[in-house]
Formats: C-alpha cells, structure tokens, sequence
C-alpha cells in the first residue's frame, strides 16, 4: 500500500471507523478461515545497516503538544516502512502522497525521545519535513515546505492508519541499505546473514533459493510484479538476479497474502529493481559507475548507469558486465566450470503526468555464457563414462519486460495497480552421445529448454478508518518446452484469479490481516490432453501489543491452491502417460506464531513454523513419472537477539529446520524443486560507521552444524564456519567516490552450502564455495 490521499476530518474518522468495525466482524463471521495456535520463542529481528553521515532535517517538534517519551529502536529501512513502523509505535497519523516516500531511506531512531523527535530524526537528510495538523497527527511535506510558515500542503492527502503497509508475521525484507552494506556479487549474498533462507551452488546462474528449506518454485515469486516462471533445468538456477539492479527484496516464509500471487504454497519472493527516482529526488540527470575486483579467480564486474528526471519524464539504463577465471576453494583447488561471463541490462522508463497517473516500462535481461561443471550446480559424479566431459558450455538467458499504471495522488476509492508482463528464461547446453568405435570422441547436439509467462493484474486499493481492502484479478499463460534435434516436447498453463486482502487495525494495539483468492486453471499436458482445476486460497494472521511499545505476539495461518504445476523442460517427455484424471492440484498449509519484544534499542524476536506441501509434483522423464507426486514438510523455529544504536547494530540467529518428503528425511535428489536438507544454522554479524571519518566497517560470521538425520545409506552433511569483513570509507568531495574493501571466508574453509545439491551421496563431489577472497571495488555518483 503505498497511496494516501483524501483527508480525514476527525468527526468522519470516527464514523469511519464504526462502520469498519462492522464490515470487519462481518467479514469475519462469514469466512472460514484455518485457526493458528500462539506459541512464543525468542529471535531476532534482522536490523538494518547503519545510514552514512546526514544532516537533521529541520521539523516541528515545538509544534507538537502531545507525546511523552517512548524509547525507539527503529533501523534504517526504506521510508514507507520506518514510517508504518513508527506510526505503529506511537499511534500518530501521518498523512503523505505515496511519491514522497519512494526511493527514500529513513535514518536509525534509537533512544528514548518524544515522538515529534524521533520524526525529526527518523526524517533527517531525507528530503522529506512535516508539519503538525493536530495533537499526534502530521502531514509530510517536501523538505522547503516544511521549513516554510504556515505551509499548505497542495492535494488532497489521506491520513494513515497503523493498518497501511503492514509487513505480515513472517515477512524478511533485504533492503537498500543492507544491500549497501553487503555488497553483494549474487542471489547469496544478498540473502547473507538469514539462517532460514539459504542458497545453493557457488555460480549465480545455478544458484536456488530455498526457505525454510523448500524450493523457491513453491513460492509466488516476482520481479517488478512480474510473474516468474523459470523452471527451466534442474541443473540450472531458477531465477538469475543481478543484485547490481536490485532495490529490495521480500520474503514471505510461509504465510504470504492473497495479493502476492498464484502458486504462493510455502510464500513468497518479490524482487522490485531501482528506477531514476532512487537516485534523483527531483529533475536533473546523473550517472553512477562501480567496479569490482575479486583475487580470488581475477574477477573484474562494472556497472554503469546513467538516469535523469525532466517534467513528468524519468528514465533510467543500467548495465553491467563481469568477466574473470575460476577460483580456488578452501583447499588451493581451482573449481572447473566458475568462470564468470555474465552481461546483464535494465531499462526503466516512466511518465506522470499531473493529476498522478503514473506510466512506467521496464526491460531487464540477463545473459550469463560459459563452461559450467557438466551439471552446473555439481563438481562431479564418480563413476560416469569417461567419455562425458567434466564441463560444457551453458548459455542461459532470462528477460523481463514490465508496464505498470499507478497512481501517486490516490484517494480513498481510488489506488488502482495495473500490471501487464512477459518474462522468458531460455538455456541451451550440448547433449553428448556415447562415442562410436573406433572414434573415442563423443558426438553432440544441443539442447534448448524454454519457459515463459504472460501474466499480469488490476487491483484497487481502498483505504478506510481502520485499514485498506486490497481486491483485483490477475492471470498468468504459463509455458515450458524442450527442443532438440530428436525431440520436441511441451507443457502449458493458463489462470485466472480474484483476491482480496484486508489490512486493518480494529483497535490500536491489534492488526490483522486477512484474504480470500479463488483460481481456475487449465493445464495442457505434452500429450494435448488439458484438465481444468479450481481452487481457494485463504489466509490469516495478526499481531497483538502485549506490552505496547515493548512486547508483540504474532501468529498466521493459510492455505494455498496452486493448480498443476508445469514439468523442468530438459525432463519433458512427449510419451507421458497422465492417465484420465492427470496429475493432481498441490496444495500447502502454512503456519506460524511467535513473540518479539523490543526494549532501548534491544531486539529480540523468535518464531515457530510449519509448511506442509500435499501432492507436490515431482515429474521424471520416465513414461510413467508424468503424475510423480510428493508431501513435503518443513517444520522448526528461529531465535535470536540484537541491539542497534544510531551508527551500527551487533545481531545473532539461530534457525533449526527439519525437512522430510513423504516421512523420510529429505535429500536434493528427491527434492528436486521441492525441498533440501537444512539442519541448524547460527549467524552473527554487525557494524559501524565512523561519521566523522565516513567511515563504515563490519563482520559477520556463519556457523552449519553437522546434520546426520538423513535417510539409510546415505552419508550426513559436515558443517562449516564461514567469516567475512568488510571496511568502506566515503569520500564525498570527490564525486560522491566510495572506496571498499571486503575479506570473504577470512579463514579459507573449505565447504559447499548447506543448500547444495548432492552432499548426501558419497559419489558426488559437491560444488564448493570460493577460498578466501579479497574484493576490492570503488564507485563514484556524478
């Protein structure tokens, strides 16, 4: 929810607000929602990296007549959400067009201050000022306005409640500023220091994203609001990110809203990507160029954008090129196949015209072409025939075009999102046959394995006194092939959905959230027989101030229906055999509950979660396997603790996640684009930034247990410690220059990530992380 328009007088908000009460316990009683069952432990909340040195914006706190101390520890973050995050704290509205929070970081609050101080500071080198409207209600204005006497603010503006925008019970966002802070070269990285969320494989383009231990193809994942369908090869990575293009990410870990999507069984990822308004505030045109150098394998990646803002025109081109040799594990071997050769692009351009309507197309494509292991998220399988080559060229390509309608002047009624996209990802590698005698060199011919998706959705938002109902409708043509010189084969699937979603808060210390989507789906098998299903999804979950300002209990429920699932392409077989009911709808049950409690910048959170998967499909390429389903479970809870203070945070994570397929323990054979073995992770990490020197360091640190509970004959998976520093200073007299250097695997294990395939089997020799490695890169914004 990002609009609020349409000011509220205080008479009509409390009518407002009566007549809300009524259609919630309405709405309430006449849905049959799952129960969740409030159960507490004690973890962390992940905190944002430290704000570089800023000036205070000048506010009105000697406007503001009401407000005792309250002891703050809200982080950096993303404006909108510092926002909805001190609202919820301190029960002041905040009036604000949507536009004036986009792009924008807030500052860290910690400390024990009054509200009007903590908005000062939370507020301070944002461009962004308030001015008072009432005892704890204000208006944001644009920082020249705010310093200004008597300052109206133009347009009509709504006032917000604690319900807008609120995160869920289960919701890990990667912002800007932690993404500044971990610097990250690939989908693991950004995703560093979340116990929960792991990422196998050392080379970006096989790398799979697994949380709570099931496999991001269980979850709605999106770019931009672009559907991704990308199950390509299982060998592959399923959605190749440029983290040089990224803004944020969010992760709903089980519980997702009706709103995120079709296909939410275990969740939700949605990745949104920068455009020329996180760098310029208002008109003008400028360019960022950052360049980076790994020792470990030569690597050298640069990126260069530029991006200017003119009228109601922005525009945005960003591109990035990476080229470098193999690296070294832990043990001084050269790993075959990590080379890196990767071009990536994006293309964001935009009009607004001056009532709000808001028109903006975006294109990312990403384009990774080199030798890969033979399997490219394997080292290597003893035992195979000598004539199979230890790599092979892959090329692998994934595009993404957007076009999107908003509005950034809403009003009550009116906050409408239209969406219409195309995103394809495509990976052509050789297919090698067995040698012919006398010859010892085997022949080749290639294979191309393709999936796309049309899809697209129209939403209104509408806000009242109590919180915001969210409905639209949405649909997706999802398509999947393979193509060789022997064979063509493919799967297809159309849906069509209606969701709603309401975010409300019934009185100040409780929110809910809750929503309804039902789908139908069509599903053509490669033999052309198609089968329609339909099915309802229903979501709920809620937060409850215990202790107001101190202590919060949140627990979530759902249950998701995500039709048939489309096969891998390199897996396709036109011989199938689906039989006369074909494959069956999955289906999943989410549910989690928790505790966090916050006290003088202190944090400590903790959760309990399960995800069950019913019939997830499990295709093979055999006759027979068209319809191969499996139960998937994930079970277990994450703890922790941590303290931020104005220029740095310390934090610690501990999760422990049980995974099983059909009651065994699971392995990333069988959980292939289902699930992999998780076990007990720890992270630490922290930093702190000098201001007066500009000067940012930090450190972090990952600890995975052993995990002997594996299936019999299997071997268990050996833990590992991983630790990293980082050291950045800033030098703004020249061109904004940024200077950094960062120590990965400071102690030179030797390892593979807990989420890489084939660790159970004695016969695979995993692909292992790079050494220690030594980054070094530098950026300037002109």
């Amino acid at each position: 929810m990002h609009g609020r328009t349409g000011m509220v007088v205080e008479g009509t908000a409390r009518a407002r607000t009566t007549a809300a009460r009524s259609m919630l316990v309405a709405l309430m009683a006449s849905t049959s929602l799952g129960g969740a069952v409030l159960g507490g432990a004690l973890g962390v909340l992940a905190l944002a990296s430290p704000a570089a040195a800023q000036q205070a914006t000048p506010g009105a706190a000697t406007a503001n007549p009401a407000g005792g101390p309250v002891a703050f520890a809200l982080p950096a973050q993303p404006l909108q959400a510092a926002l909805d995050a001190f609202i919820r704290q301190t029960g002041w509205q905040i009036g604000y067009p949507s536009a004036l929070a986009e792009g924008r970081s807030s500052r860290p609050v910690t400390g024990t201050m009054t509200p009007a101080q903590a908005l000062d500071t939370l507020l301070g080198g944002t461009g962004v000022g308030y001015r008072m409207t009432g005892p704890g209600t204000a208006t944001l204005v644009p920082a020249p306005a705010a310093a200004a006497p008597g300052a109206v603010l133009l347009g009509p503006v709504a006032v917000s409640a604690s319900a807008l925008n609120w995160t869920g019970v289960s919701q890990t966002t990667v912002t800007q500023e932690d993404l500044d802070r971990k610097n990250p070269s690939d989908i693991r990285d950004v995703f560093s220091g979340e116990p929960g969320i792991r990422v196998g494989s050392s080379i970006p383009m096989s790398q799979k994203v697994y949380v709570n231990g099931i496999e991001e193809t269980n979850l709605a994942v999106t770019i931009d609001g672009s559907r991704q369908n990308n199950k390509v090869f299982h060998h592959n990575g399923t959605t190749l990110i440029d983290p040089a293009f990224l803004k944020v990410a969010r992760v709903d870990a089980g519980v997702a809203p009706a709103d995120a999507g079709p296909g939410a069984l275990a969740g939700s990822i949605a990745y949104e990507m920068k455009d020329a308004r996180d760098f310029l505030s208002g008109d003008g045109v400028g360019a960022y160029v950052k360049s980076s150098f790994n020792t470990n394998g030569s690597g050298l990646t640069t990126g260069l954008s530029g991006y200017g803002r003119q009228g109601g025109f922005d525009g945005l081109a960003y591109l990035t090129y990476g080229k470098g040799g193999k690296f070294k594990d832990g043990s001084g071997r050269k790993v075959d196949g990590t080379e890196i050769d990767m071009l990536s692009g994006l293309f964001k351009g935009g009009f607004e015209t001056t009532d709000g309507n808001r028109l903006q197309i975006s294109y990312e494509r990403i384009h990774d072409d080199a030798p890969r292991p033979f399997r490219a998220n394997v080292g290597f399988i003893s035992g195979r025939p000598a004539w199979e080559p230890r790599v092979r060229d892959y090329q692998m390509d994934r595009q993404n075009v957007v076009l999107t309608y908003s509005t950034t002047q809403p009003t009550d009624l009116w906050n409408p999102k239209v969406v219409l996209a195309y995103g394809r990802t495509d990976v052509k590698t050789p297919i090698y046959l067995r040698p012919v005698a006398p010859s010892t060199v085997p022949g080749s011919y290639p294979g191309e394995g393709g999936t796309s998706s049309f899809n697209g959705k129209a939403e209104n938002v509408f806000t009242f006194g109590i919180g915001t109902l969210t409905a639209g409708t949405d649909f997706y043509f999802d398509r999947g092939s393979y193509e060789d010189r022997t064979m063509s084969a493919r799967e297809r699937a159309s849906n069509a959905g209606l969701y709603a979603q309401a975010r409300l808060t019934p009185f100040e210390r409780l929110r809910l959230s809750f929503g309804l989507r039902g789908d139908r789906q069509v599903f053509e098998g490669t033999t052309d027989q198609e089968w329609t299903n339909s099915g309802v999804s229903h979501n709920l979950s809620g937060e409850f101030d215990l202790i107001p300002r101190h202590l919060t209990a949140k627990a979530g429920y759902s249950h998701s229906w995500a039709g048939i699932p489309l096969a891998e392409n390199f897996i396709l077989n036109p011989a199938w055999r689906y039989g006369a009911g074909g494959p069956e709808p999955v289906t999943a049950d989410n549910v989690t509950a928790g505790l966090e409690a916050r006290y003088q910048g202190f944090t400590v959170e903790g959760r309990l979660f399960q995800t069950k998967l019913d019939e997830a499909r499990a295709a093979r390429y055999a006759v027979g396997s068209a319809t191969l389903a499996h139960d998937v479970k994930s079970k277990g809870y994450e703890i922790g603790a941590g303290y931020a203070w104005d220029d740095g945070f310390v934090r610690a994570k501990y999760a422990d996640i049980d995974v099983t397929i059909d009651g065994q323990p699971a392995d990333s054979d069988t959980g292939t684009y289902l699930a992999t073995p998780m076990g007990r992770v720890v992270t630490v990490g922290g930093a702190h930034t000098v201001r007066s020197w500009n000067l940012t360091f930090g450190a972090d640190a990952e600890f995975v247990l052993d995990l002997t509970k594996v299936q019999a004959g299997q071997q268990s998976l050996k833990g590992y410690e991983v630790v990293n520093l980082f050291v950045e200073h800033r030098l703004p007299q020249f061109s904004n220059l940024t200077l950094r250097a960062d120590v990965r695997n400071l102690f030179d294990a030797s390892y593979a990530d807990r989420a890489t395939y084939g660790q159970e089997f004695g016969t695979v020799t995993p692909l292992h992380q790079p050494g220690r490695s030594f980054l070094l890169s530098a950026s300037a914004r002109f």
